[in-house]
């Protein structure tokens, strides 16, 4: 992997600049935001990229829409051809507000450090297992900070990013998730009406997110097998947590939300792998049913599948006593028919929410859910690969985590999996692996 040249400069500036900007940027740190720091709708906000895949690169335009004054300064990934396609893409779309100059294109597990260095605000969609330590190293360094779900792959990295989540508010940050459910507005209003009763009491909550294999691409000749995993990050388990907390978790999101944001008091879950095992598929199972339980004793049934061939589905359906709700739908039929008909970008307006807080000095925290909702993924995740109930205390206590640390991860380590002598990967057996 490309090694990272360390620079000390920001973009525009010299080195004397550059340490007057860092002794202001430190006052400024200490006392949260600051009211002079962004008062002006004039004023630049820097923002930095870590990791320059589909998802990242759709929150640097969605940032850059939000604040006309946001300038893209810096980005990072593992590879640094994909750093200046992405950010040429960028360019083309968003033009001046794009001066990310190569002294400020960084690559390898490292790069991170100086994207953070360079920016204001900085956007984190990487590989999951890294959400954690990046958000909490930004807060740290007084940067706002907006991150894509899921927020922690393991217990240890959950619980990292609710310690970020709540440094943020001690420091007047914001700190944006990318649950993008509760930004928007038909949801919204679903559950607002689910919360007054329109559907009575809620008996159970059925979620799907049923679909063909996640950005599944070719190995390219010349990668190593770290490389290569990093390339292909969500069907590696060490990467991504597998598909309960990678896209469940929105489905999981919805259901907390609907429930007046309770929490299952246990899970039992079952997984495996049924057709997607080509080394292509890496360690990921294909297919995940989870059971949770409330202490009312309402039970959420989920379900995720990343199978080609199979009937696909993504819903969030509340069945009460008067009724039901089908969130993602915006519909309620029953006792009360209604549907929202309205058209929202959730995505936008998480940035719209994360800069409009920025500039007014009133910070925006999703601390209270995103943490939370992720551990009900993870929860759920680890009672399918060892086939056992999990609780929600056990869950808690355990400070499990997928080695290696993300600190701990180097440019020249090998992976923490390798592939059998058929080429394939070893995966969890329920029954026999232990985690918790």
């Amino acid at each position: 992997m490309a090694t990272i040249e360390k620079k000390d400069k920001r973009v525009g500036t010299t080195r004397r600049d550059f340490l007057k900007a860092s002794t202001v940027a430190a006052v400024s740190g200490s006392l949260g935001i600051g009211n002079s720091v962004f008062a002006a709708g004039s004023d630049i906000i820097r923002v930095g990229m870590i990791g320059c895949g589909g998802r990242n690169t759709g929150a640097a335009d969605q940032a850059l829409t939000a604040d006309k004054g946001a300038r893209l300064v810096a980005m990072c990934d593992i590879f640094m051809d994909r750093v200046k396609h992405k950010r040429d893409a960028i360019k083309q779309q968003k033009g001046d507000q794009v001066i990310v100059d190569d002294d400020h294109c960084f690559a390898g597990f490292d790069g991170y450090k100086h994207v953070i260095e360079s920016a204001d605000v900085v956007l984190i969609a990487n590989a999951a297992k890294f959400h954690p330590l990046h958000a909490m190293t930004a807060i740290k360094a007084g940067k706002h900070v907006f991150v894509e779900k899921p927020h922690g792959t393991d217990p240890a990295g959950v619980k990292l990013m609710q310690a970020a989540a709540d440094l943020a508010g001690t420091k007047g940050l914001s700190f944006v998730s990318g649950l993008h459910s509760r930004y928007h507005t038909g949801y919204a209003e679903t559950v607002k009406r689910i919360h007054d009763g329109v559907i009575g009491d809620i008996i159970s909550i059925e979620e799907n997110f049923l679909r063909a294999p996640y950005v599944v691409i070719d190995r390219q000749p010349g990668l190593t097998e770290l490389q290569w995993q990093c390339s292909t990050q969500y069907h590696f388990r060490w990467l991504s947590g597998d598909d309960v907390p990678q896209s469940l978790v929105h489905n999981l999101d919805r259901a907390s939300w609907a429930m007046g944001n309770k929490v299952p008091v246990k899970c039992h879950g079952l997984g495996g792998r049924s057709s997607m095992t080509d080394p292509i598929y890496g360690d990921v199972f294909d297919h995940h049913s989870v059971i949770y339980e409330c202490d009312n004793g309402v039970r959420i049934y989920a379900f995720c599948r990343t199978t080609t061939g199979c009937y696909d589905d993504s819903s969030s359906v509340v069945l009460g006593s008067k009724g039901k709700a089908d969130i993602t739908r915006t519909r309620i039929w029953g006792q009360t028919n209604w549907k929202w008909d309205g058209d929202c970008n959730p995505y936008q307006i998480e940035h719209d929410k994360l800069f409009a807080g920025i500039r007014s000095a009133k910070p925006v925290n999703n601390g209270e859910y995103m943490a939370r909702s992720t551990m009900v993924g993870v929860m759920g995740q680890i009672s399918c690969y060892t086939g056992k109930e999990v609780t929600w205390d056990q869950i808690n206590k355990s400070d499990f985590y997928y080695p290696p640390r993300p600190e701990d991860c180097r440019d020249d380590m090998d992976p923490p999996v390798k592939p059998g002598p058929d080429g394939t990967y070893p995966v969890p057996t329920p029954g026999v692996t232990k985690m918790i």
